[in-house]
């Protein structure tokens, strides 16, 4: 019996340092935004661009939003069902989620909440830091590592070689 709980103290110990270091984080590795560059990052581009990595799908009508995980978020007009056109794109890095009132949709950049106007195509608002920021596909949160910048945030997860 002594031995098993001493094999897996031994084993937590390990775990337990290896995921306080600054270099372990699983398979992935932080994407850094300075955090003036964040506040500007979020814009419209009439041109639509070919999913990549979807995440969740929201329905306004006549559109169908669909997040670009960690990118932004797709708008493809429904107004054809048969043919749905994929007409733009709102650039928003560390985005996951979103919902969507009225005419406003609402979206994650990473730690801010913005408020963004589908008619007008502008962010009408935002509300910093009200969220934690984003912890890698795995599930692990990025804790006491080196940061390029002090007012730098995590914007999406990079695969590791």
């Amino acid at each position: 019996m002594k031995k098993y709980f001493l094999f897996f103290g031994a084993a937590a110990l390990l775990a337990v340092l290896l995921m306080s270091s600054d270099y372990y984080y699983g398979s992935y590795t932080p994407v850094f935004m300075d955090r003036s560059e964040l506040e500007k990052s979020v814009s419209y581009v009439a041109e639509g661009r070919d999913l990549q990595n979807p995440g969740k799908i929201y329905y306004k009508s006549p559109y169908i939003l669909v997040n670009e995980k960690y990118k932004g978020v797709h708008i493809i007009d429904n107004s054809d069902p048969k043919n749905p056109r994929n007409t733009g794109y709102i650039i928003a890095p560390g985005c996951l989620d979103m919902a969507v009132k009225g005419d406003v949709l609402y979206l994650d950049n990473s730690v801010d909440l913005v408020a963004f106007d589908l008619n007008t195509r502008q962010v009408t608002e935002r509300i910093k830091n009200i969220f934690p920021e984003p912890i890698s596909p795995e599930k692990i949160y990025y804790m006491n590592g080196k940061r390029p910048t002090q007012n730098s945030v995590i914007v999406g997860w990079k695969k590791r070689d």
